[in-house]
């Protein structure tokens, strides 16, 4: 039993066992650069539209192992719109803002529509709507390079050498608001993880044993704090972060405490069960693939303000990015099985990989090889696991 245990918990673990692995030899590799705490800033400044692509490309693989293939495009051509309206037409940046956001739900809607009330494969619509965006994009910028002028877009985006929340105790070489924020964080992932077993005790469900409750607690908040002591060690929370956490909180609550959140896991468990059971199936696959263009204008927005620019080229290869991180991250390739944690564990892991490799002067084609192993080696890995426990 206790042999069973274990096992359960390696598979549960997995990939951040594997995360801590990967980082361990990378610190050795490189002498201990990439815990540098500029790179460390770097992995998250690098890496955001990664995190908020991949959150959305989880709901559309949970209803089945679906994925969206036109991300990328959609990245660019929000991007693209968005910088033309700043700068040719010299609109407001929140009006900019809020247009690229209308234009992302439009277009996720348009491809929703298909594939849930027509019931076009999301493969082809999706692979449709990379080419028509990604040739739009074109048009958009005429082929040409925009620069973003604005710094305030820019500021509030996380692009630009500046774009940190400030110290607001003026610590002198060491940012203590970012450091106050870690302790905060740890304070109050504590009293959920209370809340939540005083919880489940009152309702008498199953709970882990307390002891691997407190040892999972004290490694996340020794995460926390270690990550956030070394972004205090140089510039503080790049504003970056900020919009990520805010849509990792977000997504995280509505997988794992709401009623539409658990509707995603049921259509890709059974979809026929989820559909006699009374649940518009059709309306689910609508919802994921219309926030899924939400979340790439935004990533979108996100991008162009890191690049201070728009080109026609950014967004190529994001959608392999997020599809990669979400498998790695433990999401199921047949739908059903992931959460938002193991999302942004793959994102970290993927990122560490490609800073590590970077710093050590790997050529960009044996990065991409090395990418692409890590992604079959985790789509093998859930596909072994599952046949084992059937």
């Amino acid at each position: 039993m206790d042999k069973a245990k274990l096992m359960n918990g390696v598979k549960k673990y997995t990939m951040i066992i594997v995360l801590v692995l990967v980082t361990l030899f990378f610190t050795w590799q490189t002498g201990g650069k990439i815990l540098l705490p500029q790179n460390v800033s770097n992995l998250i400044s690098q890496n955001a539209y990664v995190f908020v692509l991949a959150t959305g490309m989880l709901l559309c693989i949970l209803t089945g192992g679906n994925i969206d293939l036109s991300v990328g495009s959609v990245v660019c051509f929000a991007g693209a719109v968005g910088a033309t309206l700043m700068e040719s037409k010299g609109m407001n940046p929140v009006a900019a803002s809020i247009m690229m956001l209308l234009i992302g739900l439009l277009i996720g809607a348009w491809q929703a529509f298909w594939i849930a009330y027509v019931h076009v494969p999301p493969f082809i619509t999706t692979l449709s709507g990379m080419l028509v965006f990604r040739g739009l994009s074109n048009v958009v910028l005429n082929g040409l390079t925009v620069s973003l002028t604005n710094a305030g877009f820019v500021k509030v985006f996380g692009g630009g050498a500046e774009c940190y929340i400030p110290d607001f105790f003026g610590g002198n070489g060491f940012n203590i608001t970012c450091m106050l924020v870690g302790v905060i964080a740890c304070v109050i992932y504590v009293l959920v993880q209370i809340k939540n077993r005083m919880n489940r005790a009152k309702k008498g469900y199953e709970m882990e044993a307390l002891s691997a409750m407190v040892v999972r607690t004290v490694i996340i908040c020794a995460v926390i704090l270690v990550f956030m002591f070394r972004l205090a060690q140089y510039k503080g929370i790049p504003t970056a972060l900020c919009w990520v956490a805010g849509v990792v909180l977000i997504y995280g609550y509505i997988t794992s405490k709401t009623t539409t959140g658990r509707y995603f896991y049921a259509v890709g468990g059974n979809e026929k069960a989820t559909k006699l059971s009374g649940i518009n199936t059709n309306k689910v696959y609508f919802i994921a693939y219309t926030n899924m263009g939400f979340l790439a204008a935004l990533a979108g927005m996100l991008t162009i303000a890191r690049m201070t620019s728009a080109q026609p080229t950014y967004g190529q290869n994001y959608e392999m990015d997020a599809i990669g991180a979400c498998f790695v991250g433990g999401a199921s390739a047949y739908g059903g099985v992931g959460t938002v944690p193991g999302v942004i564990v793959g994102a970290v892991l993927m990122g560490v990989i490609n800073l590590g490799m970077s710093i050590m002067g790997v050529d960009a084609n044996y990065q991409k090889v090395v990418k692409g192993l890590v992604l079959l080696a985790a789509v093998i890995f859930d596909v072994v696991t599952k046949k084992q426990d059937k």
